[in-house]
């Protein structure tokens, strides 16, 4: 391990304040963390927290107020200045270099495993397993961070910073990519590590603020609105001072609004990039006015079919045949041209093109179309009347429509593709993990979009690893394991425990599929 730091046993932030142009992200913010705590940080996305966190990481330096650690007032010029001292962070956004290994990742970011300008690619390996093995964190030291999954890249993250020897961990939304189960040990293998190091946790999944944090300190527009102990609030108590108003998630009431077959998928084989069998003969059918949920522990298959549906990787075999004409074979723009819609998994760099303004992105899938073209230009008075209605029907908060979407917090950036794919009114939309990461006030937003739609004849593929999201948002739930459909089961039938058991590949027999 690197020599490690002294042990911090007290962090205070006083009057933190940045501004970026037309925004005030963080409006003199103070906080306080001591030996073994755990702090939950809290508030809608756009608040502040991550601002405030690379803040404290020396990503970004403050306007104004200070920052002291262990009494001593400190100034972090860089993230190395941060990792000497101590603390690190998973970031919600992975800052992975894709076409790298796992081992090669760690040791890119170790000063000590930097040998005569090559990486210590040995030890590095040596540090992964050992740090795997002792917090029970899966991760394969010679994997590429291009062929896992997202899920897996989280794991990474926390498994590097963990190899940088960090004693103050600073966590932005680490379970966003978990399942349930991956969930409740992360949170387990949490409370264990509160006793070796302090943790501020930010998180939108207030049950799991309740389970883990000491204190909470809610943000809203940048600003401290309110500081407790986490027992003495519900999580609907939290939701409501994070947002300033009830939150109550909409439900499917399942009525059988359902029409003719919209999307049939029949044997349908693909390899995984890894050169493994992703999917192995599944099928599966969506029809009109319904949506299927697709639930599964995260490797088994759905990353590749929402690739295949969406026409960004190929099949070996099978059909998918939309209104009875065969998708593939089609080019992406041919599949959006048939009325696909698809909201990636990963928002930022596939859902979006983070340099283009707002207006831009809200036209991507439709800038060569007549509305919005005059000749070889793009009409920018058309442009900027659509993005101002979109900005306004789905509440994207934002300094104008000329803003980098890249600067957007998570959820606006989400708001911004679901106008996108929404306005086009698409016959049948593919949802990958349409509200992971973002705040129930913004869920609770997406929920409801998701139900307008499909009330108006839509099918739509929810895929998902939130088990309440799927169990409220559904018609039918499909469990996906190993590339297969496992089973279907009609959503009033569906628990928890059913759906956790099919998900481990168990079936109602009891036997392993």
């Amino acid at each position: 391990m690197p020599n490690l730091p002294p042990r911090i046993t007290d962090l205070r932030l006083e009057g933190v304040t940045k501004r970026f142009p037309g925004v005030l992200a963080c409006d003199h913010i103070s906080l306080d963390v001591g030996q073994g705590q755990v702090l939950a940080l809290v508030g809608e996305n756009g608040a502040g927290k991550t601002t405030l966190m690379n803040i404290l990481m020396g990503l970004y330096q403050p306007d104004e107020g200070r920052i002291l650690i262990n009494g001593k007032e400190t100034r972090f010029r860089t993230p190395n200045d941060a990792y000497d001292c101590g603390i690190g962070m998973v970031h919600q956004h992975f800052m992975l270099v894709p076409n790298m290994t796992v081992a090669e990742n760690v040791a890119l970011g170790s000063k000590d495993l930097h040998r005569f300008l090559k990486l210590d690619l040995k030890t590095a390996k040596k540090r992964i397993l050992e740090i795997s093995e002792r917090y029970g964190l899966p991760v394969l030291p010679d994997a590429y961070i291009s062929q896992l999954s997202v899920g897996e890249q989280q794991r990474v993250e926390l498994v590097k910073t963990l190899c940088f020897g960090a004693k103050f961990l600073i966590l932005d939304e680490p379970t966003s990519a978990l399942t349930p189960q991956e969930t409740d040990d992360l949170i387990e293998l949490l409370k264990r590590m509160s006793g070796e190091l302090s943790i501020i946790f930010i998180s939108h999944k207030l049950n799991e603020v309740k389970a883990l944090s000491d204190t909470v300190t809610v943000l809203r527009r940048g600003a401290v609105v309110f500081r407790g102990n986490t027992a003495d609030h519900s999580p609907a108590d939290i939701a409501a001072l994070m947002t300033g108003h009830e939150v109550i998630l909409p439900r499917n009431e399942c009525e059988d609004g359902c029409g003719k077959s919209v999307l049939k998928i029949e044997k349908l084989s693909v390899r995984g990039d890894r050169g493994h069998a992703a999917l192995d003969g599944l099928e599966l059918e969506l029809r009109a006015g319904e949506i299927v949920g697709l639930a599964g522990v995260s490797g088994n298959g759905q990353r590749e079919l929402a690739d295949v549906l969406a026409g960004l990787r190929e099949a070996e075999s099978g059909s998918i045949l939309l209104e009875g004409e065969q998708l593939l074979g089609k080019t992406p723009r041919q599949i959006i041209d048939s009325g696909v819609g698809y909201i990636p998994e990963d928002r930022h760099d596939e859902g979006i093109v983070p340099s283009f303004s707002i207006r831009e992105n809200l036209v991507l899938k439709d800038f060569a179309s007549p509305a919005f073209t005059s000749g070889p230009f793009l009409n920018l008075a058309q442009t900027e009347r659509n993005a101002k209605e979109l900005i306004d029907r789905f509440d994207i908060r934002c300094p104008s429509s000329a803003t980098a979407a890249g600067s957007l917090s998570g959820g606006n950036i989400q708001k911004v593709i679901l106008a996108r794919e929404l306005a086009r009114k698409p016959t049948t939309l593919i949802a990958v993990y349409p509200t992971r990461g973002l705040d129930m006030g913004a869920s609770e937003f997406i929920h409801t979009r998701l139900l307008e739609l499909r009330k108006s004849g839509t099918a739509i593929l929810l895929i998902s690893e939130e088990l309440e999201e799927i169990m409220n948002l559904s018609d039918r739930i499909a469990v996906i394991y190993k590339g297969k459909i496992l089973k279907i089961l009609p959503a009033p039938q569906a628990t928890r425990q059913k759906l956790g058991v099919l998900m481990a590949g168990i079936t109602d027999e009891g036997a392993a599929s």
